[in-house]
């Protein structure tokens, strides 16, 4: 790089350091009068500047900030193989895509099988079952770590059971281990959604790492944005070849943007029907998508990787300060508690009113709106019961009493950073004032 586009560079990051304080000026929290988030994306200088430089390179799609990412990641999460996608969602379709894969033989995913879950869930760590032919098989939840009961997950295997797929909840890990033994024993596919809880712990290794394929999600919600993005990550070579091919449209070649005869016999190829020597570059093995990630995505990524170990450590502090300061209602509420063995990367702070709480959902829920205080609900709370579900076919084990308690009794708050002491003491306070 010449001196002098690197002093144009560097001036253009002068004046977006300047812009960033003038434009996105951190104000004093002032009770009933700013929002206390729910979620949201927390980011600086640095980062725009990472964008920007992305930008300033010219190479639009996947490059080399990606390329920087996935290394990184993979470091951090301990895994062999980390692929970016253009969402939490598409990363929970092309992890279920590569399942249903002839190459896996018979422990292919085909239509009419069935994989177990939870219907306390999003919509989209399900949608891939639907949109590829299986059939959901729902199995409850346990009440405060609105996790899959993990005792039931044998009563519901069948003959025609081939994986497991559920989240980790709002970052309190289920019971991975005890899974992934029933996942082997029964030679099923397991599936880690870790959407909501990157950074995410049980007995000290990172969740994700348990199972045979997981999935991530960037949109500003989480606990680092892209503005829209995800990864699927895996330790299995075969898998994340399949995944690779499934993301760049259906592809057999492996070459990276940019790059060609990497194999070196591109047209040395004879496959399906087409004439030999056919240029590998445009032979496809699979129904594929094209959901790659832009480079400005992934610059702005790699930058907020490393405020991560400090998002999730002001998360877990959001946590605490909301359990010490809410405890002296448990007798009306009930707060959520963490998986034994697990360390959570809290996403969200989850509450379930008790019958004799004297107020309804709704009813408690406008009194923190009219604080300003934000809040959401578990999701679809129980997907069966969503107008898209009314003519799926499913199996449910039991009647999933603690999802139904979620449906109509569970709310969340925020743990997110952007939370700061001020905010904790006025939301407790405001509970104070609601639940006296």
């Amino acid at each position: 790089m010449s001196v002098e586009i690197e002093a144009i560079k560097n001036k253009i990051h002068a004046l977006v350091n300047e812009y960033v304080e003038l434009k996105f000026v951190k104000k004093d929290f002032v009770p009933h009068q700013q929002n206390v988030p729910v979620s949201g994306k927390v980011f600086d200088a640095d980062d725009i500047n990472s964008i920007v430089d992305a930008s300033l390179d010219g190479w639009f799609t996947t490059g080399r900030f990606n390329i920087e990412f996935e290394k990184t990641l993979a470091k951090y999460i301990g895994c062999k193989s980390v692929l970016t996608v253009n969402s939490g969602s598409s990363a929970n379709l092309l992890a279920f895509a590569t399942l249903t894969d002839p190459e896996l033989g018979d422990r292919a995913i085909q239509p009419g099988d069935e994989v177990i879950s939870v219907a306390a869930s999003f919509p989209t760590t399900i949608n891939p079952l639907l949109q590829y032919g299986a059939i959901p098989v729902f199995v409850d939840i346990t009440i405060p770590s609105y996790n899959i009961d993990v005792s039931q997950i044998e009563q519901a295997i069948t003959s025609k059971t081939k994986a497991i797929i559920i989240a980790h909840t709002l970052g309190n890990p289920f019971n991975v281990e005890e899974v992934n033994r029933i996942a082997k024993k029964h030679n099923l596919w397991l599936i880690e959604d870790c959407c909501d809880a990157l950074g995410a712990e049980f007995n000290g290794k990172h969740v994700g790492t348990f199972g045979d394929i997981a999935t991530l999600s960037f949109y500003p919600a989480h606990h680092i944005t892209m503005g829209e993005g995800g990864v699927v990550f895996t330790n299995n070579a075969k898998l994340a070849k399949i995944t690779e091919s499934f993301r760049d449209w259906g592809r057999d070649c492996w070459c990276a943007s940019g790059c060609d005869n990497t194999c070196g016999k591109r047209f040395d190829w004879s496959l399906g029907n087409l004439p030999y020597g056919y240029d590998h570059k445009y032979i496809y093995s699979r129904i594929g998508y094209n959901l790659k990630i832009t480079d400005m995505q992934a610059a702005l990524g790699l930058s907020q990787l490393k405020k991560l170990d400090g998002f999730i450590a002001k998360r877990r502090h959001n946590y605490s300060l909301l359990v010490e300061g809410l405890k002296k209602h448990s007798d009306k509420i009930i707060l959520p508690e963490a998986t034994p063995g697990s360390n959570p990367s809290w996403f969200g702070f989850l509450i379930t009113l008790k019958n004799n709480a004297g107020i309804n959902r709704n009813e408690i829920i406008k009194k923190l709106t009219d604080a300003k205080i934000d809040t959401r609900l578990l999701f679809a709370g129980d997907v069966r019961k969503q107008p898209f579900f009314k003519n799926v076919n499913y199996r449910s084990l039991g009647d999933l009493k603690n999802t139904e308690i979620v449906l109509n009794n569970t709310f969340w708050i925020g743990v997110t950073p952007m939370i700061n002491d001020a905010m904790i003491t006025h939301v407790v306070a405001i509970f104070d004032e609601i639940l006296n």
